[in-house]
């Protein structure tokens, strides 16, 4: 069977025994189980599975090798099979793991000896890598066959699949029940996006409060927005100018950017605006900061400078929650359609860029909200 056969049937095997764990030893059940829930860092599962998959396809291989640096007959390229067979695998079937390769983490990039358990793995939490190289080591010492633990692993991750889609079910089953009353005044989303921005980990966020403005006024303003990028890719990765890029209907060019900061923006990030409006291939007519913090009257007047050296590029600092103020005053009468653009961007956002806890939080403070409480 190819790669993409094996998954396949994988998949399969583990949809018929999605209730009852397929593996006997309560040990290495305990492993499993808890690489695939640790959601603080998602390598460990992705590493196993494309170890596994390896092995499978390749039954002479050592899946302890995932390296050919390591050199021998034995060794493989764990990160082919992770990107070319496992991707679309698990976007597929939406299972939670991260959407990028687990060997381009620092942990686990830039290794040329096997991955055996006398080896330790800088990364956190310790435990993650201590028992994701013990069950590496369980399979190549044959405590359980490589087939079994890929099957349960996919099934364990198919039933946190299910649990998380239940929970946000439920929430939006709660929200469903408060339609036809009084929408959110202006002023009350502006309350609920802001407790969402305070939440942990929340960075992303910041994107989707602009993003969700032109998905609901978008037309209106006779502009459209660029897919947005993944949340950890850099500018110089992507080619992008900015967290958010602009255009008008009808156009590929750019004419404004968006920066989304979580801190004060400084002269330094003015300079980096520069450079890329220099090199863009098109006018940008703006090119926007939007920070959570205070803004510097400095740095502001810093940016004012460059409109004519930049041949009419104007730079600007918006506060996020004024930006947002004047947005939802401004297009009173559509505030429900960007409250719920800005949710279906939340949530379809991948776990790694906006975590199932903020998904949850916003539905839970949206239904606060709604009911009066």
């Amino acid at each position: 069977m190819t790669p993409e056969e094996i998954l396949r049937d994988i998949q399969r095997r583990a949809s018929e025994r999605l209730a009852v764990s397929v593996v006997a030893d309560p040990v290495i059940q305990e492993r499993v189980d808890y690489v695939c829930r640790c959601m603080s860092n998602r390598a460990g599962v992705r590493l196993l599975m494309s170890c596994l998959l390896a092995k499978l396809d390749k039954p002479n291989i050592d899946l302890r090798k995932p390296y050919t640096e390591i050199g021998g007959e034995d060794s493989f390229s764990g990160r082919t099979y992770d990107e070319r067979y496992l991707t679309p695998f698990i976007n597929e079937h939406r299972l939670p793991v991260n959407p990028t390769t687990a060997f381009l983490t620092p942990t686990l990039r830039n290794i040329n000896q096997p991955l055996t358990t006398d080896r330790e793995l800088v990364g956190r939490p310790r435990d993650l890598y201590k028992k994701t190289l013990e069950l590496l080591e369980d399979v190549a010492v044959n405590r359980i066959s490589a087939d079994t633990l890929l099957i349960e692993i996919v099934r364990a991750l198919m039933l946190l699949r299910n649990e998380k889609l239940a929970r946000i079910s439920s929430l939006l089953a709660g929200l469903d029940r408060a339609e036809g009353a009084l929408p959110l005044s202006s002023e009350a989303i502006i309350t609920l996006i802001s407790q969402h921005l305070a939440c942990k980990n929340s960075s992303r966020l910041l994107v989707l409060v602009v993003a969700a403005a032109y998905k609901a006024a978008g037309v209106r303003l006779v502009e459209r927005m660029l897919p947005l990028n993944s949340h950890n890719a850099a500018d110089l990765q992507t080619g992008s100018l900015g967290d958010i890029e602009i255009c008008l209907l009808g156009d590929d060019a750019v004419v404004t950017v968006y920066e989304m900061k979580m801190k004060r923006v400084t002269r330094d990030d003015i300079d980096a605006a520069v450079t890329k409006i220099a090199r863009a291939p098109n006018k940008i007519h703006n090119y926007l900061f939007v920070t959570t913090e205070t803004l510097d009257p400095m740095v502001a007047e810093y940016a004012k400078t460059f409109y004519e050296k930049t041949d009419g590029a104007e730079i600007a600092i918006l506060d996020c929650i004024g930006f947002l103020r004047h947005f939802l005053h401004l297009f009173h009468r559509i505030r429900a359609d960007y409250l719920n653009a800005y949710q279906t961007l939340v949530l379809n956002e991948p776990d790694s860029a906006v975590s199932q806890t903020l998904k949850e939080a916003f539905l839970a403070l949206r239904q606060a909200a709604e009911s009066g409480e």
